[in-house]
């Protein structure tokens, strides 16, 4: 295979009116058209783009078209609105022909490093006494970095509503532990 790179991106919640609240968007169609350009702007058809939770409210049939838009390997980390009810990941979501299957948890290494992906912030981690990394979403980016750890939802100020890699989301916390 082809060199890939890793993109990471959460809470796009691809038709979701209520998103429309605090984003720049006059509908769901815009928002979305803007969030797919966004994505294949930087994600090739050879990457793993990781989506950390809350991929989409749309009806299975349009969640499947949005899907299939979107360049990349994806994978998905489960997000509390890509559940059902009674926890079980909605039909919809689970029918996409994903990378690898949805799960609630992965641990990947990006330029060396290991990277903790859930779709909730944590205060502790696996491994973050030792250095390790945790990337999250469903905060919408209202919670600060905390240590290791940090937003990459699409409402967060410097991700312009497109997946980013580990290194461009890690940048300024690297260059703040320098400092310190």
């Amino acid at each position: 295979m082809a060199f890939c790179t890793h993109y990471f991106t959460a809470d796009q919640h691809f038709g979701h009116s209520r998103m429309l609240e605090n984003r720049p968007f006059t509908s769901t169609d815009e928002m979305d058209r803007y969030m797919i350009d966004a994505h294949n702007a930087v994600v090739k058809d050879h990457d793993v783009i990781w989506i950390l939770g809350d991929f989409s409210a749309h009806q299975d049939s349009r969640t499947a078209q949005i899907f299939a838009q979107l360049k990349g390997r994806k994978r998905l980390i489960l997000g509390n609105h890509d559940l059902d009810h009674s926890g079980g990941v909605r039909k919809g979501i689970a029918a996409l022909a994903w990378d690898q299957p949805p799960t609630h948890y992965a641990e990947v290494k990006q330029d060396k490093e290991r990277v903790c992906l859930h779709h909730y912030a944590m205060r502790t981690w696996s491994a973050s006494v030792h250095g390790s990394w945790h990337l999250y979403g469903h905060s919408h980016g209202r919670l600060p970095a905390y240590g290791r750890s940090r937003d990459v939802g699409v409402d967060c100020p410097d991700t312009g509503f497109a997946p980013m890699t580990f290194l461009a989301l890690t940048a300024r916390m690297r260059d703040a532990e320098v400092v310190a």
